[in-house]
């Protein structure tokens, strides 16, 4: 299982760079929390629920200039975003939900 523990790494880290990429866009953060429904001074808390990241890579997904700046600013190739949420947790259906 290690190397589900280290897709599972790998997908964290590039949601967390996705998470950093929209809060420091002023127009997508805006768009960001209305589509969630999360104030920005909860975003931390938010971060440690499950799905929370798998939610931020959908986000990203969802638009594809969105998905493209995203991959050229990090250097995280596009199909890796995709890799990377079905890898979290309630990033699709093959996950069992936290307690």
């Amino acid at each position: 299982m290690a190397n589900a523990a280290s897709m599972r790494e790998e997908a964290e880290s590039i949601a967390v760079k996705a998470l950093g990429f929209v809060a420091a866009d002023p127009e997508l953060l805006p768009r960001f929390l209305a589509i969630t429904g999360i104030e920005a001074s909860s975003i931390r808390r938010a971060a440690a629920e499950p799905g929370f990241l798998a939610g931020v890579l959908q986000f990203i997904l969802a638009h594809e200039p969105t998905l493209l700046r995203f991959s050229e600013e990090t250097g995280t190739p596009p199909a890796a975003v995709g890799k990377a949420l079905r890898a979290l947790p309630l990033g699709n259906d093959d996950h069992e939900r936290s307690t």
